[in-house]
């Protein structure tokens, strides 16, 4: 859940779009223990109008941003990547 704090501050309003969407759908597979581990494919986003260009910039975004941090990569749409949140502006409760 991301909380109303988050998404009136600054740090939320400056990611683009496609970077809040990727976030999104990241913080969606983290589970409360799995950060460092968690999955995320570029098909989960196939149903949107999300070029595979635009989702790469968009964790390149978050990574450079702070909210992100890879711990494994793995491909365009062959592959998993697994990330980490970094809860710099956004706080586990």
């Amino acid at each position: 859940m991301l909380e109303r704090r988050v998404l009136n501050g600054d740090e939320w309003k400056n990611l683009t779009v496609y970077e809040q969407a990727v976030y999104i759908r990241i913080k969606h597979n983290y589970n409360g223990i799995n950060n460092g581990d968690i999955s995320f494919h570029y098909k989960e986003l196939s149903n949107t109008t999300m070029s595979g260009g635009s989702i790469a910039k968009a964790l390149s975004g978050l990574k450079k941003k702070g909210w992100i941090e890879s711990r494994e990569q793995g491909g365009y749409y062959r592959y998993q990547c697994f990330y980490k949140l970094t809860w710099k502006y956004d706080i586990e409760k």
